[in-house]
């Protein structure tokens, strides 16, 4: 069985004094993978301005928009439709000898394949002093690790909007233990990347009709690479696995990789965005 959904996502930008060129990036396409077909997208902004469709660094689609004349406000909405195939996030065979995965993840040939996603970043760095926040149990096998380490972020972090932005480091959100997507995400990648297990950022959308955590925007979950089975997607906001309710829309090392939006303006004077998500589905 498959499930349809459809996507309305819409953003409105006030500016108080004119502006007089933009430019901006959207990266909230739907990508097309063995879990998720993408079928449409309409794309429109109130300027009329042209739409132009790129491929980023990362390989995902992008919408660029930069309009030809001055504003004051101006409102993208998009459309996608996506169907899902309904998938068992546990079908997979986990090796019989954890021994021998642990010891792939310290290969060089390893380190050197996803040495991308092992990586710290800004957002993704531990502070000093907090390397034992969470410990690998090397008699389990990473993949019980993995679920071990994503009920610790949900219990550890109490979800709440509105106490951090785009710019909250690990050190706030391990002292203040309230946040969103991105800081569950980030957290939950830090220390994994701290195990030598690779982990990316992932941002995309989430069917909240299943009562899941997640903020008006888009939604933020992890997905590390675990020796003899791939990658597979965790969601430390909602302590589950990643199954059809999540739509992918791209990943990387964090946030600053996925962001849905990016842009120049320039303008002078304060500005106010208002964003809108909505995913409903239906049966095929």
């Amino acid at each position: 069985m498959s499930l349809e959904y459809t996507i309305t996502y819409s953003t409105k930008n006030t500016y108080e004094n004119i502006v007089h060129s933009a430019h901006w990036q959207f990266l909230i396409i739907p990508e097309t993978n063995e879990t998720q077909d993408f079928v449409t997208t309409n794309f429109s902004n109130s300027l009329a301005a042209i739409n132009e469709f790129s491929i980023n660094g990362y390989g995902f689609n992008t919408i660029r928009v930069n309009p030809r004349k001055a504003f004051q406000e101006i409102t993208f909405t998009a459309e996608f439709k996506v169907v899902k195939k309904e998938i068992n996030p546990f079908k997979f065979n986990l090796s019989d000898n954890s021994k021998l995965d642990y010891q792939e993840l310290d290969s060089l040939n390893f380190k050197v394949d996803f040495e991308q996603y092992l990586k710290n970043t800004p957002f993704t760095t531990l502070p000093d002093g907090t390397n034992g926040l969470f410990q690998l149990d090397y008699s389990k096998s990473i993949f019980e690790n993995l679920t071990n380490l994503n009920q610790w972020t949900y219990n550890h972090i109490y979800f709440k909007v509105d106490v951090t932005n785009v710019h909250t480091i690990l050190e706030d959100i391990i002292t203040k233990r309230h946040g969103v997507c991105q800081d569950f995400a980030h957290l939950f990648c830090a220390i994994a990347r701290a195990y030598q297990i690779p982990a990316r950022y992932v941002s995309g959308y989430l069917h909240q009709g299943n009562g899941y955590f997640g903020d008006s925007q888009m939604h933020a979950w992890v997905e590390t690479y675990i020796p003899n089975v791939g990658w597979v997607g965790f969601d430390p906001t909602n302590n589950i696995l990643v199954a059809a309710d999540h739509i992918k829309v791209c990943h990387g090392k964090d946030y600053q990789d996925c962001a849905p939006l990016k842009g120049i303006v320039y303008s002078e004077g304060q500005n106010e965005t208002q964003y809108s998500v909505q995913v409903i589905s239906q049966q095929q």
